[in-house]
Order: C-alpha cells, then structure tokens, then sequence
C-alpha cells in the first residue's frame, strides 16, 4: 500500500514540474479542456489533456 502511494505522490510531483513545458506545447489548451470560474476560485478540469497523456504512457509502457 505504502509503495502504491510513493509512486501517485512521485506521479503527481513529475507533472506538476512539467506542467509549465506542457503549456508550451499546447497540451492544456485543447478542446475538451475545461476552465470555469466557481465561488471566486478558477477551476482547471483537463479531460482531452489527461486522454492523451494517459495513451502516450501506455504507448511508452508497451515499448517498454
């Protein structure tokens, strides 16, 4: 259980660098991207951004 979490909590610290280089790439800003304002707070939800990223993993992971 304790290696599962290392692991999501590595996962989340990786993308939260690359996020900026994500931007740049357009990767944030596509359609099915969700960006809505809710009780004075901006609220991010990346549906197509996640879709994608998730397939190129799978990809790598294939290869791999």
């Amino acid at each position: 259980m304790i290696r599962w979490m290392i692991v999501i909590f590595l996962a989340l610290l990786l993308i939260s660098w690359f996020t900026p280089f994500l931007h740049k790439l357009g990767l944030g800003k596509l359609p099915g991207d969700v960006r809505f304002r809710f009780l004075g707070r901006d609220w991010f939800l990346p549906f197509t951004t996640t879709l994608l990223l998730s397939w190129g993993a799978s990809l790598i992971a294939q290869f791999v």
